[in-house]
């Protein structure tokens, strides 16, 4: 339940996302000359409420904090006065109801510019894109890439952190199969090559692609930081401190993620672990037991590892204001346009549905990142901020984007959708966001459950 302590920082990442999403909505409102009765973070019977300015809008804080929503006056909710009838969102006109619709998603994405903006000057902590010996074999080993050159560009797009390198990779993975990648070696001589992922799986997309691609990251070396009592690595005679070496006589590559993988595809099988210790080499034999909390299938021994610190490999990406605004708006749309993607291919099939996340994994990610650092947490809070904008866009009856399709359709027909239309199709946005609920809530129940 360690998720709990996360509470906090979900609490502060819901507050800034909700109320500039809802901000958005009441702003243009305003602009427009609707009068706004109720500005809600959160659902249900209100907590909290205030009435300020010249039209006493309620200012509340509702019990069901998922959300928000601005009330605005509305012949088709209650009876309006007629010297307000002006002021009436359903008598303004559709453009005006249009931009008041969209100011809430579009508020969400101008959030995550103005955050990445201000990361991208200060300046973003990352490895250098120096790449690892790639996986015998994998397209990027057939592609001719090798140990220690560095990726300085994906698709002619600038990359200077191996977080870079991912995004990018992730962004054309779902699209072209192909993807031009330019490297440079310790003299400084450049080279394009291609890389083909033509063969890459909806299985391998939901866990290490990069992996998959034969994309290692080089790193600086791996230590054994704890063992665990009454675990298979301190019955072995492994202790704090050892630098790993090699795995059954093969160098390591992947840092820890390579040696978890390699333990996990082991249980009860006998693995030869190679350490340095006092400047000796020493080789232990650790046979992986079978994961308590996990699958069966999966190996452990009981020992936490992690890469050693190495300031050469690390950099710090950071830009002048005009370069990082640039460069902030370009990720901004990155990450709405592989949303969309990603949403499309859940749709059809390519993509499970295991990937969607429920408000419990988005705690423990806030959590995670505050104690990472300010920087990881608003760097988080500009990637949901981005998910919100786009969720809401999404053409559902009950959403932002629901709305803009019946007033689409106003614009096409010449005059309102129907009440007995919209009756409907807030019946169907209902079952529809109820069963993504569902299922949002049970992976995050899977999550906890698995591990």
């Amino acid at each position: 339940m360690q998720w709990l302590s996360y509470l906090p920082a979900f609490a502060l990442l819901l507050g800034i996302v909700v109320v500039i999403h809802e901000l958005g909505h009441y702003w243009v409102a305003k602009l427009c000359g609707v009068k706004v009765l109720r500005f809600s973070v959160g659902f249900g019977k209100p907590l909290l409420s205030k009435r300020y300015g010249p039209d006493q809008t309620e200012w509340a804080l509702g019990a069901f904090p998922l959300g928000g929503y601005v009330k605005m006056l509305d012949e088709r909710e209650a009876p309006v006065a007629d010297e307000e009838l002006p002021r009436a969102f359903n008598r303004q006109s559709v453009w005006k109801r249009i931009a008041i619709v969209v100011a809430g998603p579009l508020a969400n994405l101008l959030l995550a510019i103005l955050l990445f903006w201000v990361l991208l000057i200060v300046g973003i902590p990352g490895a250098k894109p120096i790449l690892g010996a790639p996986t015998k074999g994998s397209p990027a080993a057939q592609a001719g890439f090798t140990s220690g050159e560095k990726i300085v560009a994906i698709e002619g797009d600038a990359i200077s952190t191996w977080h870079e390198v991912g995004l990018a990779i992730t962004t054309r993975l779902l699209g072209e199969g192909t993807i031009r990648i330019t490297t440079e070696d310790v003299a400084g001589g450049q080279r394009e090559r291609l890389l083909v992922s033509n063969g890459l799986t909806e299985q391998d997309l939901e866990s290490d692609f990069l992996g998959k691609l034969g994309l290692t990251r080089l790193r600086p070396g791996l230590e054994i930081v704890e063992v665990m009592p009454n675990s298979p690595a301190l019955s072995s005679g492994l202790r704090a401190g050892d630098q790993v070496v090699a795995l059954n006589g093969a160098k390591l590559h992947g840092g820890a993620e390579e040696f978890i993988q390699i333990i996990r595809a082991n249980v009860a099988k006998p693995i030869d672990v190679e350490v340095q210790r006092a400047g000796a080499t020493v080789h232990i034999q650790v046979t992986p037991e079978p994961a308590k909390n996990q699958s069966k299938s999966q190996g452990v021994i009981g020992a936490k590892v992690g890469d050693r610190d190495a300031p050469e490999l690390r950099t710090k990406a950071a830009y002048p204001p005009l370069m990082a605004l640039s460069k902030a708006i370009t990720k901004t749309w990155d990450m709405c346009w592989l949303s969309l993607k990603s949403l499309a291919r859940m749709v059809i099939g390519e993509v499970s549905i295991k990937n969607l996340s429920g408000p419990v994994t988005i705690a423990n990610y806030a959590g995670q990142t505050a104690q990472m650092g300010l920087l990881q947490f608003v760097n988080f809070v500009a990637l949901i901020s981005i998910s919100l904008g786009i969720l809401n866009l999404l053409p559902i009856p009950l959403l932002d984007g629901g709305h803009l399709l019946y007033y689409i359709v106003e614009l096409i027909k010449g005059s309102p959708v129907s009440e007995k239309i919209m009756e409907t199709g807030q019946q169907i946005g209902l079952v529809l966001l109820a069963g993504l609920m569902f299922i949002a809530f049970y992976n995050d129940i899977n999550r906890l459950i698995t591990g």
